[in-house]
């Protein structure tokens, strides 16, 4: 049986409940555009399922890891300023994940969340470098034994809601649950300068699974 996000659930009761709708009216009318109809909402059905799909991962662990907190493409590695939380330079890597990936986000080190902020923005693409700055996006910053660690969740054309799990001083396990975003979107991971990255750019990650860079 899927296992599934409990933010999905009532979108999969309300697509399974007018696909059987639409099967009573097709077979009452009878008409080809109702079987039409019905097989593509049914098709719709399924892929709200696959999509709020949070399934058990297992992969990698350890403290000189870094596993992957999203599904999806990687679209940009690069060194870049982050003021927010880790107040220097680190290395970011975007990972862009399209309609068709999990979208439950993990944790990618153990440690304690040390900072939070939500800032509200534009849906624009989610791929496009600037939605780094615009896009509406939420920060959780972590402290853990290699330093501090921050991801960034950032909504896409379609989504409309970032679910971020944790407090401020919850303390947090390596490819543990952190959160999702709906329908589309990308997650950058910023570790400090000085770790090895591990993948490139068009690689495909696995969260909890992939690790993306290490310490030595």
């Amino acid at each position: 049986m899927i296992r599934t996000a409990p933010e999905g659930r009532w979108f999969i009761v309300g697509a399974w409940a007018l696909a059987l709708v639409l099967v009573l009216v097709a077979l009452r009318a009878g008409s080809p555009g109702w079987w039409i109809a019905t097989a593509v909402w049914l098709a719709l059905s399924v892929w709200v399922v696959a999509f709020f799909r949070d399934p058990q991962r297992s992969g990698p662990r350890g403290r000189q890891y870094a596993v992957a907190p999203a599904d999806g493409k990687v679209v940009s590695i690069v060194e870049a300023d982050e003021p927010a939380f880790m107040n220097r330079r680190a290395v970011r890597v975007s990972i862009f994940m399209n309609v068709f990936d999990c979208h439950v986000n993990r944790y990618p080190t153990d440690g304690t969340v040390a900072y939070r902020q939500y800032h509200p923005g534009k849906f624009g693409h989610a791929g496009a470098e600037k939605s780094s700055l615009d896009n509406e996006q939420s920060s959780v910053g972590l402290e853990t034994p290699q330093g501090k660690v921050l991801v960034r969740q950032i909504a896409g054309l379609i989504a409309r809601r970032i679910v971020t799990d944790h407090p401020v001083g919850t303390e947090v396990r390596q490819g543990e649950r952190m959160g999702m975003i709906r329908f589309g979107s990308r997650v950058d991971l910023f570790v400090p300068v000085g770790a090895e990255v591990l993948v490139r750019v068009g690689d495909t990650t696995r969260a909890g699974v992939t690790v993306v860079a290490q310490w030595s």
